[in-house]
């Protein structure tokens, strides 16, 4: 089975385009809304508790996401620690996902730092989504009602378009081109991969 990892940087909109890839019956595994569901398991919140104190999470048990943003976009070793806890078992976990997929003819694999985890490795071919900065700045700050300069902090800490383009098979362009088309395209492509 053909892995396909999906990435691109905050507010380029790779979950849109990864709703287009479902919506034609194809596998998708989503490792940030898979990862953000770990900060509620047990031994995940003892070991940031154990890191980074109590009050790193809310009253309601749920991570305190701002805090969290603002203490690890600004310390690069409290951003390693959090991605030593977390991508493991995310890792984990979409390798039991996959177990399940055997009747696809591929499977996309959704990550922002696909490459920064070292996810892309196990990936046979990467889509990278890409958008205009300010474009995406906007998206952001419409979707989670925070600042820019929260925004251009994990922006600062994703790899640029310029350099996923380099590293990706393919590139959809998110802007006021139209997405389908580029999809379908790829879909076309990774189908054929998989005769």
């Amino acid at each position: 089975m053909i892995k396909v990892g999906l990435t691109g940087g905050i507010g380029s909109g790779k979950s849109y385009v990864a709703k287009i890839f479902s919506a034609l019956n194809i596998p998708v595994y989503n490792s940030d809304l898979e990862a953000k569901k770990l900060y509620l398991r047990q031994d995940v919140r003892e070991s940031i508790i154990a890191n980074f104190g109590k009050s790193i999470y809310l009253p309601t048990g749920n991570i305190d996401k701002i805090r969290l943003a603002k203490i690890i976009f600004n310390d690069k070793k409290a951003l390693n620690k959090i991605n030593s806890i977390i991508h493991p078992l995310v890792k984990e976990h979409f390798n039991q996902w996959i177990e399940e997929q055997q009747h696809a003819p591929y499977i996309i694999k959704e990550a922002a730092i696909l490459f920064e985890s070292g996810a892309y490795k196990d990936m046979h071919k990467i889509i990278a989504v890409t958008a205009p900065l300010e474009l995406r700045i906007e998206r952001v700050i419409k979707r989670d009602h925070t600042d820019r300069e929260i925004i251009l902090k994990k922006i600062s800490n994703q790899l640029s378009d310029k350099e996923l383009i380099k590293k990706s098979d393919f590139n959809i362009i998110n802007d006021k081109k139209a997405l389908l088309p580029q999809v379908l395209k790829i879909h076309k492509t990774l189908l054929k991969m998989n005769r």
